[in-house]
């Protein structure tokens, strides 16, 4: 690991603890060179994965990118930032665990676009408008339309939840 006051590469550990989420590994070092202290958030890799684009475009994923791009959809909501990070956690296990080192762009998007629905309709549909290249207002009326026959089809509860009839 590099340190991030001198650059020098031979940093040493001296404390390691899974955070409080177990989703990944704080660790305090110490570089030799100066002295330095720093802390540094591992998390484990069950494999590196590869997006292939709709071009056909092969890149590494990268868990910054679906941060990003989750955080984007929920500007200015009041979500909880533990359940945000729960979903995105759930997301990489599941494109870890059902794929062969390759998942397409539209899993990824699906993914995304499931884990948004239950967690806010609004960045569900700001998701949905960029994921589906959304042109015209008519395509809102129609992609709200659908959400609309979901929600009458399962049914709200009192708390605002959905759940199946």
């Amino acid at each position: 690991m590099r340190c991030p006051f001198c650059g020098g590469l031979d940093t040493q550990v001296k404390d390691s603890r899974p955070t409080d989420d177990s989703a990944s590994i704080r660790r305090r070092r110490v570089c030799p060179d100066c002295g330095g202290r720093f802390t540094t958030f591992e998390r484990v890799q069950l494999r590196e994965l590869i997006v292939v684009k709709r071009s056909g475009r092969r890149e590494l994923f990268e868990r910054e990118k679906l941060e990003k791009s989750i955080e984007v959809a929920l500007r200015k909501r009041s979500v909880d930032m533990e359940r945000v990070e729960r979903m995105i956690n759930g997301i990489v296990r599941q494109l870890e665990s059902q794929s062969e080192g390759e998942v397409s762009s539209e899993q990824v998007g699906e993914l995304i676009m499931e884990g948004l629905k239950g967690l806010d309709d609004v960045a569900y549909v700001r998701f949905a408008s960029v994921y589906k290249n959304f042109e015209e207002a008519s395509d809102f009326r129609n992609f709200l339309g659908e959400l609309g026959k979901t929600v009458a089809k399962e049914g709200v509860g009192g708390d605002g939840s959905i759940r199946k009839k």
